[in-house]
């Protein structure tokens, strides 16, 4: 049975939280992390293929595809009727930071070096709409609370992975109604460790002042919805 969905973002930090949670014996997910279903076409026939995959009654199974974060309302009333008990997390990072390792992580695919690319085309990347779709987090809280309720919405900090992983996944249990695991255990699980992780590229200077503009708003009116102080986004 599907119990969960992790909806992204990309960038923030989703193959560790994978990496993490496939660990925990009451949690399973398919040989694939992104499955990527909900956000391409599909039939009824296809949901219940997709939903078929999902069988270890034993087990709490998920999906984790940060494309999901992107989906419109109507489709997450598909999720939502697909299974309307589904748990749902969703990490977040800085925007900036965000859009520019999905920046680098474009550029990689396109089998070109950071030399090689102007500041001209990582502007017209960050201002793509699926560059700021994706750093849009309110709107996609937004969207998945109005069909879910807020309390099915675990939103979790990128952050957290380096300052408190343990409270990070201890979060995540709690929300998945699996048991804890003991801090001794958690520690050998490498909760430190690099998972898909990007080049680790500082933001080019020339860029950022860019970037804080095409965010500034964003940042304010979600530390405003969310209650969070986030400050450190600012700076």
């Amino acid at each position: 049975m599907l119990h969960f969905l992790g909806l992204g973002a990309q960038k923030a930090g989703t193959s560790w939280l994978h990496a993490m949670l496939a660990r925990h014996p009451q949690i399973a997910f398919p040989p694939v992390k992104e499955l990527h279903f909900w956000n391409r076409p599909h039939t009824a026939a296809d949901v219940r293929v997709y939903l078929s995959r999902f069988q270890d009654p034993s087990r709490v199974e998920g999906d984790i595809t940060p494309a999901y974060a992107l989906l419109p309302v109507e489709v997450i009333a598909e999720v939502r009727h697909a299974a309307p008990a589904l748990r749902l997390l969703y990490l977040i990072r800085n925007p900036l930071e965000r859009a520019w390792s999905s920046a680098l992580m474009a550029l990689d695919r396109a089998e070109m070096t950071i030399d090689e690319a102007s500041d001209r085309w990582f502007l017209d990347h960050f201002r793509s709409a699926g560059s700021l779709g994706r750093g849009d987090y309110e709107g996609t809280i937004r969207r998945w609370r109005a069909v879910f309720g807020d309390d099915a919405v675990l939103v979790l900090r990128y952050e957290d992975i380096s300052t408190a992983p343990a409270q990070l996944l201890a979060a995540c249990f709690a929300h998945l109604g699996v048991e804890s695991v003991a801090r001794a255990e958690l520690a050998a699980w490498g909760l430190r460790a690099r998972v898909f992780a990007g080049p680790g590229l500082p933001v080019r200077p020339s860029l950022r002042p860019v970037l804080a503009a095409l965010y500034a708003d964003r940042i304010d009116s979600l530390e405003r919805y969310l209650g969070w102080d986030l400050s450190a986004w600012k700076v």
